[in-house]
């Protein structure tokens, strides 16, 4: 090896090191200036021999690189978010769940700090950063990685091997030191400040300038190894990621039952001012991994993590007025317009009232001074009224009676909070509504096309409904305000292109009430195609599994009505997918049909995940937990004790990985 790329590999390793030493561990063993002079030396080598130009050198983490579109990328493992919970008893309520699915008498807990800022995903390959994507909507993000490189707690290269290919998670956050730095310093130069931490965190990340981002003093901590881990706890992939050299905080424990849980929660309650960073609670998860893999996912979040949030902060201020918003079901939410208060980092001039029956409750009044917090920290929300400063003479606000969009009289259904407007098919909110869910990421998820641009064919009469979007032509577009021929052309090409999305995705985005994602997965598979959904009987309805009476009619009530086959078959017209893929078809059966398994412990031929999808493919149905409508318990190892006891108790029969693969020969 000559003798320069000698010298330039020992001094990219004896940068890293350093690196590592101030960032991570805050234990510098030299100084700035001859840190400094050691990166100039590289710098120089480098430009000097491009042959042995290295992207994960640490001379890349000056920026430079200019991003002018971020690249999407699908996650390989979905980012799911947490639930939340606001009290003990969510948290006690929380582990009876957890040790039912389980079948087991106590688990251990691994509790750490939620840390507020920008969550992003990294991707390592023989220990070299690869990727670096944010978490988006969970299932695709921006790729940022050039931005990210910037970061120096972030280890471009790795001092020890973790598995082959892996991911991490974490969060991108603005230490409060070098947020209010900042802050000073646009202050001092007649710039508006920035309102909090977070923000300013999340948007750094999507600077075009990498230069710009390495400016700012960003940090990154890392809570979550993702892969196929050749770890038995969580606790222990993380201390293997801190020996690796990322930033795991050590704000953090292993807990052996939920009343060292709720004392961790209780210090760090108080302690948590004395932090360098903001958080606002504490995400305890269950620490064994291979319960963890048992006890899976809903369709939003882990069963094995939640997230315990401290109380919100409050502020009081004068209610201005009501507005009332329609939605695309034709539901009207009262939103309070306060007089602009600052409150947890942003300034509120908004919050929500919910429905009529939250007006009343708090007797609510324009010129009242009301109680204001963040619902989960993130959504502003009216909770109280201070009554000795209510202004005399002032009264009840009177609750609409009429859509403020198109005339239409209200109705309240009994047993339902709000009011809604009926005027489904005509009422101009609804319909721009109903077309802006369909073009939605996790619907049909229509490039070049947003609600601004919906609105903007709405008004010019292009388009009525979301099936006019298919008989659209770039020459009718091109005139639109803000329009160009080539974002028309995009948006032709990303309409066109939707054709191409699944059936259980184009069945969600037709917006059936209470058709979420996850029931439109169930009604697909079940249906198959369109034409038996739209047949169905309400008895063919609620047979599917977790299909209850309220889905049931309101799919029936979609099915029936005359506009709404127009519409269904105005898109089949235009070639949308109607019917589950060939592909999606291929080696699937019935063997299974009407039974019901659980599925625990740990397996030799299918990963857990594999092995539930294998069953729901061949017309089984999975289930968490046991009871006396399970069929079979299918056991590996590793599962707990409690389990086999609750399906020998019930006479459920307990299979092996093996008989169940002769099930389905």
């Amino acid at each position: 090896m000559p003798n320069i790329e000698k010298r330039i590999l020992q001094l990219r390793k004896e940068l890293s090191e350093h690196n590592y030493r101030y960032y991570v561990l805050d234990q510098p063993s030299i100084s700035d200036l001859e840190f400094d002079l050691l990166l100039k030396e590289l710098e120089k080598l480098e430009a000097e021999n491009p042959q042995y130009f290295d992207p994960n050198s640490p001379t890349q983490r000056v920026g430079g690189t200019i991003t002018k579109n971020f690249e999407t990328k699908t996650h390989i493992h979905r980012m799911y978010s947490l639930d939340n919970s606001y009290s003990e008893e969510d948290l006690k309520d929380w582990e009876k769940r957890v040790l039912k699915v389980l079948g087991v008498i106590n688990v251990e807990f691994y509790c750490e700090l939620k840390y507020d800022g920008a969550s992003i995903n990294l991707s390592y390959q023989n220990a070299e950063l690869k990727s670096a994507v944010t978490r988006g909507d969970g299932f695709q993000g921006d790729d940022v990685t050039a931005n990210i490189k910037t970061i120096r707690s972030i280890p471009l290269k790795l001092k020890n091997t973790l598995p082959n290919t892996f991911e991490i998670r974490g969060e991108v956050i603005l230490p409060l030191e070098g947020f209010n730095k900042m802050n000073a310093e646009r202050e001092e130069l007649g710039y508006e400040t920035y309102a909090n931490p977070r923000n300013t965190a999340s948007g750094s990340l999507k600077l075009q300038d990498s230069a710009e981002v390495a400016k700012r003093p960003l940090d990154c901590l890392l809570y979550h190894v993702v892969g196929d881990l050749p770890f038995e706890t969580h606790s222990e992939s993380l201390q293997a990621a801190r020996e690796a050299g990322f930033k795991v905080p050590i704000e953090s424990k292993v807990c052996h039952n939920m009343a060292e849980v709720l004392d961790f929660i209780h210090h760090w309650d108080k302690a948590r001012h004395d932090l360098g960073y903001e958080t606002d609670g504490v995400v305890v998860k269950v620490n064994n991994l291979h319960y963890q893999e048992e006890l899976g996912y809903t369709a939003k979040s882990p069963r094995w993590a939640i997230a315990y949030k401290f109380k919100a902060e409050q502020a009081l201020t004068e209610l201005l007025s009501i507005d009332y918003q329609v939605g695309r079901t034709g539901a009207i939410t009262p939103v309070a317009n306060l007089k602009p208060v600052q409150l947890a980092g942003t300034m509120v001039k908004r919050a929500s009232v919910h429905n009529a029956d939250q007006i009343a409750k708090y007797d609510l009044r324009i010129g009242d001074y009301v109680k204001v917090e963040k619902g989960g920290e993130i959504i502003p929300k009216i909770v109280g009224v201070d009554l000795s400063k209510r202004p005399a003479n002032v009264k009840p606000i009177q609750y609409i009676t009429t859509c403020p969009d198109c005339g239409t009289e209200l109705v309240r259904r009994e047993g339902d909070a709000k009011h809604y407007c009926p005027n489904h098919y005509a009422c101009p909110t609804q319909i721009k509504g109903r077309i802006e869910h369909f073009i939605s990421r996790k619907a049909m998820d229509i490039e070049g096309l947003g609600g601004e641009t919906v609105g903007l064919l709405y008004d010019a009469g292009l388009i009525q409904n979301y099936a006019d979007l298919y008989a659209l032509k770039a020459e009718q577009v091109i005139p639109l305000e803000r329009m160009a021929e080539k974002s028309a052309e995009n948006m032709i090409a990303g309409i066109e292109k939707s054709k191409e999305i699944p059936f259980e995705r184009l069945l969600y985005a037709l917006g059936i009430r209470y058709v979420g994602e996850t029931v439109a997965k169930k009604l697909a598979k079940h249906f198959k195609n369109i034409d038996a959904l739209m047949t169905a009987t309400f008895e063919e309805l609620i047979a599917v599994d977790e299909i209850g009476d309220k889905i049931a009619k309101s799919v029936l009530e979609f099915s029936q009505n005359l506009l709404n086959i127009q519409l269904v078959d105005r898109l089949k017209s235009y070639g949308l997918a109607f019917a589950i893929s060939e592909e999606q078809l291929s080696g699937a059966s019935n063997k299974l049909v009407g039974e019901k398994f659980v599925v625990s412990g740990v397996f030799t031929h299918f990963s857990r995940n594999e092995l539930k999808a294998s069953i729901e493919k061949n017309g089984g149905v999975v289930s968490s937990s046991i009871s006396s409508k399970t069929d079979y318990l299918i056991a590996g190892d590793k599962m707990g004790p409690a389990k086999r006891e609750k399906a020998e108790k019930l006479d459920i029969p307990i299979i092996s990985e093996e008989d169940y693969m002769k099930m389905i020969e």
